[in-house]
């Protein structure tokens, strides 16, 4: 696994309330809030592309400017998004 050097007892309990977390019903009172972070660079090209043409893709450079970095955060309420995706009537 990408950083967990064992799983033990402890790593299971934690991982199994989690999931016992996602598998309740969902309650507007008590939402169930995920949170995610990435790291991104803020990038700025160089020179100008050239723009795609009938039998060419676009064509931009490799080269690129650095102007620093930023950090995305998402907070998504899972179950309340798959309330609402499995009530969905298609029109």
């Amino acid at each position: 696994m990408w950083c967990i050097k064992e799983i033990d007892e402890e790593y299971r309990d934690r991982m199994y309330n989690i999931l016992d977390l996602y598998a309740k019903d969902y309650d507007p009172k008590y939402p169930v809030v995920c949170l995610d972070e990435k790291p991104k660079q803020l990038l700025e090209d160089n020179r100008k592309s050239i723009p795609m043409k009938i039998g060419s893709p676009e064509r931009y450079d490799y080269e690129y400017k650095r102007n620093g970095k930023a950090n995305i955060f998402v907070a998504v309420d899972y179950q309340k998004l798959l309330c609402n995706f499995c009530n969905y009537e298609n029109p």
